[in-house]
């Protein structure tokens, strides 16, 4: 009975979570400022997500900075997201051997 209530709490959660926006929203956002700002919200949820988990998934923190900074030089030489993650990751495990 616990497992259905928790699932049902997370639905109607996750519910009022998109419906709120919908209904309380229904004019065009023209505030340039705002506009700008939900622009950048899924990019900042993302690295607030990531950021924590690069740093505490080696058991060195050291490995893990090295492997976070290598993958911030490769993606302001613009490389492809899957070479910035490949490059990082490779390297992470090399020094995860040694």
């Amino acid at each position: 009975m616990r497992n259905y209530m928790y699932i049902l709490v997370m639905a109607v959660t996750t519910y009022l979570i998109r419906v709120v926006p919908i209904t309380l929203m229904r004019k065009e956002i023209k505030n340039r400022t705002f506009r700008s700002f939900l622009t950048y919200v899924p990019y900042v949820t993302l690295a607030v997500m990531t950021f924590p988990a690069i740093l505490s998934i080696t058991d060195s923190p050291w490995i893990s900075w090295v492997g976070f900074l290598v993958a911030m030089v490769l993606a302001y030489c613009r490389s492809s997201l899957f070479v910035v993650s490949l490059g990082s990751c490779i390297l992470v495990f090399v020094l995860q051997l040694l």
